[in-house]
This record gives structure tokens, C-alpha cells and sequence, in this order.
């Protein structure tokens, strides 16, 4: 029997006046509490924020309160006689149980990631006053670690206070079955079961379930309090479906005592290990994990959902993404999330709410409330068979106990549960230390200082440093790696491409937390004149972002031995400084331009992908392209056939074929090498190059130039400063092209550019410039003859990763240089003007010094072209003087 006890509460949290509150529900949600001062906000270390006035650097909570709220009512119940009484509370933050101002034990260990049960029986007559003294303090608890995890910070969930999910009474017999736990594994089954009685009992007990061959028996005597009772070695049909990725085949379970209780759960059959090459395997076949990390951002609510729709819907929009596991960061979602994860086959890894940077386990509060935490959540999510690995929490750095302490929570937790893989941390000591030997897994975003990983923060990594290809892997990280441990291993936090704020988003704010650092971003934009052009933007940060996404997704795949990463992130960050990096939203609804749309990603974030190994993206037209093919085939069932190559692009036809292969599941295989020689083109021209096997295809873009020697038309005067001579040609009515080398030294008012967005926000890294990549002028005549989008791509890399100059205002540009919402300056890294009396075209570039790049020259002979030609007519003018102030 259950009597729901959700409806009207009295909450005091002092002041003498108690506030009428609904639960289920929080403090903020019934506008209970103070104005968001920013108190306890998060920062850079070393960066002290101000209490007071508009938050800028997160969501502002419209109430907050931390402290102990008292939370009220009269109950009335008559309880059946020989039954018991239980109240149950599916979450909150610390909380106590008063019964008419008394006191009641918990039932079982209390933790922030599972339900609070108290047993009421001996008490409970009629009609009683309830009281939960509800504290967000945490007291006796691990305050900052709690505080800065994802459970409980303000940069996302927000530290709320109240009851979530059911509340209520719970009617048992006197001998009832608390828990059932199904653990499946090698064609068997173990069962365990947790009996309370309040009397000796003695009984048959009895185990049924369609996945099994046949029901199983025991006899049971138990005395007064809890008993575990365990049938091992049950034999599971050899028929009985695997619960896979993607297919959520489930089974009940139905436990019962003779003449009296039963309970039915329902879990899945899966193996989830590691294989004979230390990768990461599901129902023994390798996997590719592609992972992304939520952080509880849900804005409206200030908490996560408690409902199995709520959450079906979550899931269902990560998974059109390509998304097949999903890690919490320093949290554990409710049960209802795995309970949709289960059905629609969806990997789960939760952590522990815990992020220490600094002494992690080292107070015996921290170590007694995290093993606390960590047995209640492998108790609690036992039979979801989507729960397959966890982590104690998130960058977490232990000193010598801390360390052992780890250790010895580790051996606990396999020894709970052996059907999960665990780890001490994600990116414990930034993977400075290497591998934890007791760890199951090792994730990271670097090796002992070698990354594992595209881009890191303040902009360095291989894709911001080294000339583009797509052939880049970490097998050489992986192989330094291996000599130390033989850990599966997955990638942490890959990605965090900033895309600048979509505005349209605001309206959708209703809830507990307001916008005002987008409102502030908004006002920004709007007195700096942008908002006429916001829309395109967005979207050149976006359309760069997916691409560099992709590279870091390609890259992974690539990398023999990696069990695949974990973005961050597919959704925007409403926190640490704003950090946008999202395809999603904070309200996890896609974001309304084509780069956000589900199956462009899902594109290249799948297990099956062909792979062409190119050695550039930009070739001289006539070169023979030669590039190896690999297939990554992380699906279910074997990929066989030849695979085939096709070359197109206006008058560009090319097919071709490598030998038939068998490209087993599970493995990354090669299937030979094309070469191509590029056809002789007389106009530069962007190509692309499709490799198709089976049902699975990749494309790539190519750029094809015709071999060019630029050369400067005569009446044009070129110069690397603006000297009297070219002040004179100006004056003379002559066309000026300024070009000086791209240092800080030549152009004082600059930003170092480079090719991705910026990294997470500038709040969170001030190390870097805040460049967010070019917004080109595509229709401009000056790019008749080098075939270009309007964002950057892959032919611009050598020119995108130059200098930008800072303007003094914004004036038009043929390329812009976006910047950060942090600055929003005006930039620019080509522009034209009527200047002097002349005309001038300025370029930041620096070309001249980038010739050994085919995509450089064509660059460089299209302005040469474009100069001498009557289509410079620049319209704006421009005062010679503010050019000046931008070159020595």
C-alpha cells in the first residue's frame, strides 16, 4: 500500500514566517528565499568574484537558500494492524524525520543520489505531525566537494532545497522483501535479496522469471531485522535476448516469501567488460564509446527531471546525436533516467557527487559519507543492466590516504557488484599521474602530459598546432600508455568548441534561474551593432565547431587501441564563465541552424565509419592523391564487400574500388589505400572525395589549385607598411595592397588567431585571445577564384591561425574575425577601403610568408587578380589616419 503525501507542505526557514510549499518540489520553485547574491559562485582559481549585483558568469537563481528549511504537515493515517510503516522520500539533501517533534532513525544509509526511507511502525497512531528539517548545508557531510560537483553547484543544478520525486507512505507485512538484485552474467544469473522482518521468520522463498529455465526454491529462517539470502549459478535461457546498445531487450524478475510478500523487477542480460585487447566490451564485442558528459544543466527546474518520460525524451535526443553512453559528471541522475536508458539501450555512468581538485578522501567525513554514497547507489541501481560503469567522482587529486583510500573503495565496490566496471575519478590529477593500477578503466584527457585528445584549453593540441590532415590518431599515447597499464581507455571532456549565444533562447527561460548573463551578452551585441547580423554569427562559429568536433570524434576512431570519449559537450554550459559549446541548448532542444541538426552529427558520431586517412585537405591540382582506408566497424555483425571511392566536383567525375574485404565487429580494419591522381584543373575548385562499403559511407571535402606563381598587377602598389610611398600612391589615386607580416610587432592593436572557436569560455581560460573564427564575405568578387564558405574551413587553416586586427570601430571586412561574447571586438583579417584618396585593400594575413601552401598561394593570386581588376571598388572610406594606428 502507498498513500502519496505530495500536495501542501509549511516550510519555515526562519524569519518567524512559515511560506505555504508543494512538494514534491523545491524552495526555488515555490519562491522561497532570498536574491542569488553570487555567494559561493564559481571561479578561476585565484580570480575573486564580487557578492552583489547581476551574476555574468552563470544563471542567477531568482530565490536561494542554504541552510535547514523545516518542511510541515498534519498527516492522517490509520495504519492496518500487523502491517508496517515506512516514510519514503526518493530525493533530497541531508534530511531528518520528526514525528510530533521526535526523531526517527533512518532505515537504511542516507546519501544525496538515493532515496531516504524511516520506519515509522512503533509510533504511528491516527493522525501525527510530520516534520523534514531539509539541509543544503550538508552538515557532517564533505561541504565544498559536494558543493562544487554537478550534484549541487549553482553553475548548473543549483544547491536546492526539498523533496524530489515521491513522497510518501509505504505499507509492508511484517516480513516483506526490501530489495531484489539480478546480476547476470556468463549465461547465470545470481539473485540477491535483502529480508526484513520484525519477528523470526521461516519460509520457502522463490524466484521466477521468463529469462530463466526454471524457477528456484529455498528454504529460509530468518531473525528479527535484515537477512540476505543469494541464488547463485541459476541457469538463463539459452534464447533469452541480450540487452545491447540500442536494443533495451528486458525481463522480470519476481521474488516471493511463502504465504506472504513478493516484489518484480526488471533487468536485462548483458556482459559489459573488458576483451583479450583491453578494450571496453559489451556482451564480449569491442565498442566505441561515444560518450557525453551531462552536467545536471536544467535551467528551468534547477534540478534533474524525476519522471521516466522526462527522461525517455532526454535520452531519446542525446541518442539522435549518435550518443551511446552517457557520463554524469560528479553526479548520479534519479532512478527514472535509468529506467529509460534501459529501454532504449543507452550506456550509463554516473559518479559520485564529488569534485576535489585537491585532498579528495583525505577527512574522514569525505571517505565515510563517499563509501556511504557509493554502496547506496549499487544497491539502489542494481538491475539496470544500462548502469555499466562509475566513477568516484571528477578530477579528483588525493594525497597518500586519500590514495589508499581510493584503492580500498575500489575492492568494495567489485566486490558488491561485479558486473560494473569502476574507476577512482574522471581525469584524476589531469592524467598527470597515469594510470590508477586498481582502477577498471582509465579516462583522461592526457597521458602524463601527452594528449588524448584534439584541443586542450588556452588553445594547444594538435589541431590549433599542426597543419591539418585527417590521419592524426593517439596510437603513439596509447603505446607509452601500454607500457604502464593495460586499462581500457576512453578520451574525458573531448570537444568544448564555443558557439556564440543564440538569443532566441531567452524566451524560453520560465523557471527558477534567469538569463542574465545572456540578456548581459545580448545588450552587448546589440550597443556594439551586431544584432542585424547576430544570426550568421552563430552560425560560423557553429558550422566551425561541428567540423572541429568531427576531427576530434575521426581522430579517436582512428586510434587502435581507444575504447572510444566523452564529449563535452553535445549542450550549452550555462556556467563558468558561460561556456556555450553546445549543438544543444541549456533547455537540450537543438539549436534552430543546420548545424545543429541531429544527423549531421550523427554523421560522423556513429561506431561505423569508413575512413580515409588523408595526408591534407589542399592539393596543387595534378598531384596524385594517396591516402589509406580504414574501416572502423564498432556496430553488431560483420561489414564485408569492396569498398568504393568516388571524386566529384564540377566537371570532376572519378570512381574507383579497393579489393573486397571482411571488416569484422569490433575492430578497426584496414582496407587499402587510394590513389588518385587529381585531375588538371584550370580554376581552383573544392572536390569530394565519398568512400562507401556496405550501408556505411564518410565524405571529405578536398581543395584543388591550379599551380600558380602570384605576381602583384604593376599599377598596384604592395607593401608591408604604410610608408610615405604608399601614403603617396593613395594620394595619387593608386590601388595600395598593405600586407605586413602577421606579429605582434608589425600589427600592435591584434589578437593571435587561430583555426577552432574558443575553448570552453574565457572565463574559464583567460590564457586565450578569444578568437571564434572567420565569418567570410563567400559572395565577395575577390573569391571568384577561391572557392570558399562562409565559415571557416579546412583551406583556410595556414590564414585563420594568423593575427586579427583590433579595429577601433566596426567597419565591413571580407573576412571578420568573430570574438568571444567575453569582448566582442570589432576584427577583421581582410578588408577593403576608399582611403587617402585611393583605394587599399589591408590583410592581416600575412601572406607573403605563407607561400608554401597551395591554398596560400591561390589565396594570394585571387587578391592579386581581384586588384587588378574593375570589380576593386571599395565603397566605404576610411580615415588614413586609423589605418596608420594598425601597422608600425
Amino acid at each position: 500500500m502507498i498513500v502519496s503525501l505530495a500536495g501542501d507542505w509549511q516550510a519555515d526557514i526562519g524569519g518567524g514566517r512559515p511560506h505555504p510549499m508543494l512538494l514534491p518540489g523545491t524552495l526555488d520553485e515555490n519562491h522561497i528565499g532570498s536574491p542569488d547574491s553570487g555567494r559561493g559562485q564559481w571561479a578561476p582559481d585565484g580570480v575573486q568574484i564580487p557578492e552583489g549585483g547581476p551574476i555574468l558568469t552563470r544563471l542567477t537563481r531568482k530565490y536561494t537558500f542554504e541552510g535547514e528549511a523545516r518542511l510541515s504537515r498534519r498527516v492522517r493515517f490509520a495504519l492496518p494492524e500487523g502491517k508496517r510503516l515506512f516514510f519514503e522520500a526518493e530525493r533530497a539533501r541531508c534530511l531528518r524525520l520528526l514525528v510530533d517533534g521526535q526523531e526517527i532513525p533512518d532505515f537504511v544509509p542516507p546519501s544525496l543520489s538515493t532515496p531516504h526511507v524511516f520506519e515509522l511502525t512503533a509510533l504511528w497512531q491516527g493522525e501525527h505531525t510530520l516534520t523534514l528539517l531539509s539541509d543544503n548545508s550538508y552538515p557532517g557531510l564533505p561541504h565544498d566537494a559536494i558543493l562544487y560537483s554537478s550534484a549541487a553547484t549553482d553553475e548548473t543544478q543549483t544547491n536546492w532545497n526539498g523533496v524530489l520525486g515521491f513522497i510518501r507512505l509505504r505499507c509492508e507485512q511484517t516480513a516483506f522483501i526490501e530489495s531484489v538484485r539480478a546480476y547476470p552474467a556468463g549465461g547465470l544469473l545470481t539473485v540477491r535479496m535483502s529480508l526484513c522482518t520484525d519477528r523470526p521468520w521461516s519460509g520457502e522463498v522463490a524466484v521466477t522469471s521468463d529469462a530463466l529455465l526454471a524457477p528456484a526454491t529455498k528454504r529460509v529462517s530468518a531473525e528479527p531485522g535484515k537477512t540476505q539470502i543469494v541464488f547463485s549459478g541459476l541457469k538463463l535461457r539459452e534464447d533469452a535476448a541480450r540487452w545491447d546498445e540500442y536494443a533495451g531487450n528486458l525481463y522480470t524478475l519476481t521474488a516471493s516469501l511463502e504465504g506472504g510478500d513478493e516484489k518484480t523487477v526488471r533487468f536485462g542480460i548483458r556482459d559489459f567488460g573488458v576483451n583479450d585487447e583491453r578494450r571496453l566490451a559489451l556482451n564480449g564485442r569491442a565498442i566505441f564509446l561515444r560518450g557525453e558528459a551531462n552536467c545536471a544543466e536544467f535551467p528551468e527546474t534547477g534540478h534533474p527531471p524525476m519522471a521516466e518520460k522526462e527522461w525517455l525524451d532526454i535520452l531519446s535526443t542525446y541518442r539522435s546525436y549518435g550518443v551511446n553512453c552517457m557520463r554524469f559528471h560528479s553526479h548520479c541522475p534519479p532512478e527514472a533516467a535509468f529506467t529509460a536508458a534501459d529501454q532504449l539501450g543507452l550506456l550509463m555512468e554516473p559518479e559520485l557527487s564529488h569534485w576535489n581538485p585537491r585532498d579528495a578522501f583525505e577527512s574522514d567525513e569525505s571517505f565515510t559519507y563517499y563509501k556511504t554514497e557509493l554502496m547506496q547507489i549499487l544497491n539502489t541501481l542494481a538491475n539496470h543492466p544500462s548502469f555499466v560503469m562509475l566513477a568516484f567522482g571528477n578530477e579528483l587529486t588525493a594525497q597518500e590516504k586519500g590514495r589508499r583510500r581510493i584503492g580500498e573503495l575500489l575492492r568494495l565496490a567489485r566486490e558488491t557488484d561485479g558486473t560494473r566496471l569502476y574507476a577512482g575519478g574522471a581525469n584524476n590529477y589531469y592524467g598527470q599521474d597515469g594510470c590508477d593500477p586498481e582502477s577498471d578503466f582509465f579516462t583522461a584527457h592526457s597521458y602524463r602530459g601527452e594528449y588524448l585528445r584534439a584541443t586542450d584549453s588556452n588553445m594547444r593540441g594538435y589541431l590549433n598546432e599542426d597543419y591539418p590532415s585527417a590521419a592524426h590518431n593517439f596510437d603513439a599515447v596509447l603505446a607509452h600508455l601500454r607500457e604502464e597499464s593495460q586499462q581500457p581507455v576512453y578520451s574525458h571532456e573531448v570537444g568544448q568548441f564555443e558557439v556564440l549565444p543564440d538569443f532566441e533562447e531567452l524566451d524560453a527561460f520560465n523557471g527558477v534561474t534567469d538569463p542574465a548573463n545572456l540578456r548581459q551578452i545580448a545588450e552587448r551585441a546589440r550597443q556594439s551593432g551586431l544584432l542585424p547580423q547576430w544570426k550568421r554569427y552563430v552560425e560560423a562559429t557553429g558550422e566551425l565547431a561541428l567540423l572541429c568536433y568531427r576531427e576530434e570524434v575521426e581522430a579517436a576512431l582512428r586510434t587502435r587501441a581507444l575504447s572510444g570519449l566523452s564529449l563535452l559537450g553535445l549542450q550549452d554550459f550555462p556556467g563558468q564563465g558561460t561556456a556555450l559549446v553546445g549543438m544543444l541548448n541549456s533547455h537540450l532542444t537543438p539549436k534552430p541552424y543546420p548545424f545543429a541538426r541531429p544527423e549531421r552529427f550523427s554523421a560522423f558520431f556513429t561506431g561505423r565509419l569508413p575512413l580515409v586517412l588523408l595526408p591534407k585537405y589542399t592539393y596543387e591540382a595534378g598531384e596524385t592523391l594517396t591516402a589509406p582506408v580504414q574501416i572502423a566497424n564498432f556496430g553488431k555483425t560483420l561489414i564485408e564487400g569492396a569498398p568504393r571511392y568516388t571524386l566529384s566536383g564540377e566537371g570532376v567525375c572519378i570512381e574507383g574500388a579497393l579489393p573486397v574485404g571482411y571488416f569484422p565487429a569490433g575492430k578497426l580494419s584496414d582496407a587499402g589505400t587510394i590513389t588518385l591522381p587529381l585531375p588538371k584543373l584550370k580554376h581552383p575548385q573544392r572536390l569530394e572525395l565519398a568512400v562507401f562499403v556496405g550501408d556505411i559511407r564518410n565524405t571529405y571535402p578536398l581543395w584543388a589549385y591550379p599551380p600558380v606563381c602570384p605576381a602583384c598587377p604593376e599599377d598596384v602598389y604592395e607593401t608591408t607598411r604604410l610608408d610615405a610611398a604608399a601614403e603617396a600612391a593613395l594620394r595619387a589615386g593608386k590601388a595600395v595592397y598593405l600586407s605586413p607580416p602577421s606579429t605582434e610587432e608589425a600589427l600592435p592593436h591584434s589578437v593571435k588567431a587561430q583555426f577552432s572557436t574558443d575553448f570552453w569560455s574565457v572565463g574559464t581560460f583567460p590564457g586565450q585571445s578569444g578568437a571564434m573564427g572567420q565569418l567570410i564575405d563567400a559572395g565577395h568578387p575577390l573569391f571568384k577564384d577561391f572557392p570558399t564558405e562562409s565559415h571557416t574551413n579546412w583551406q583556410w587553416w595556414p590564414m585563420a591561425s594568423q593575427r586579427a586586427a583590433i579595429l577601433p570601430e566596426r567597419w565591413e571586412a571580407i573576412i571578420t574575425e568573430m570574438d568571444s561574447y567575453a569582448f566582442l571586438r570589432p576584427m577583421a583579417q581582410l578588408l577593403e577601403c576608399r582611403c587617402g584618396g585611393g583605394r587599399l585593400l589591408f590583410s592581416t594575413m600575412g601572406l607573403q610568408n605563407l607561400q608554401a601552401y597551395p591554398e596560400a598561394r591561390a589565396l594570394q593570386s585571387a587578391i592579386y587578380r581581384y586588384l587588378g581588376s574593375a570589380d576593386f571598388a571599395p565603397s566605404q572610406q576610411l580615415p588614413l589616419e586609423a589605418i596608420k594606428e594598425l601597422v608600425n
